[in-house]
């Protein structure tokens, strides 16, 4: 269920004047997040910009950042930064997950001698 509205959130559906009144920022703003590498939109085939709600939730955190001072390359790096974090956790709970799913299957297999208790 959690990666549905992990997907859900990713989807990128939402068009720029959707996005301007989203967030209120202008369309130059965000085309600048862009171009900073801050915010990655897709294409359409005709050249349209399409954003997701994740994308959103990253615009607001960049206009909050701005507001507050933050350079756009410190914003960056921190972006890159926590995005590396979350990937190391999930690689580490699958490590953990693995590690879980083969310690019970060995319980599983000397409770029934060797054989598959099914």
């Amino acid at each position: 269920m959690l990666e549905n509205k992990s997907s859900y959130l990713d989807k990128k559906v939402m068009t720029m004047g959707i996005v301007k009144e989203l967030t209120g920022l202008s369309e130059r703003q965000v085309r600048y997040y862009e171009e900073r590498k801050l915010i990655f939109p897709e294409r359409t085939s005709s050249g349209i910009r399409k954003y997701s709600f994740s994308d959103i939730e990253r615009l607001m955190d960049i206009a909050e950042k701005i507001e507050d001072g933050v350079q756009t390359h410190d914003i960056r790096r921190e972006f890159v930064k926590r995005e590396k974090q979350i990937e190391e956790a999930k690689s580490k709970k699958k490590m953990i997950q693995g590690q879980l799913n083969a310690h019970f299957h060995r319980n599983d297999l000397s409770r029934s001698n060797g054989r598959y208790p099914y």
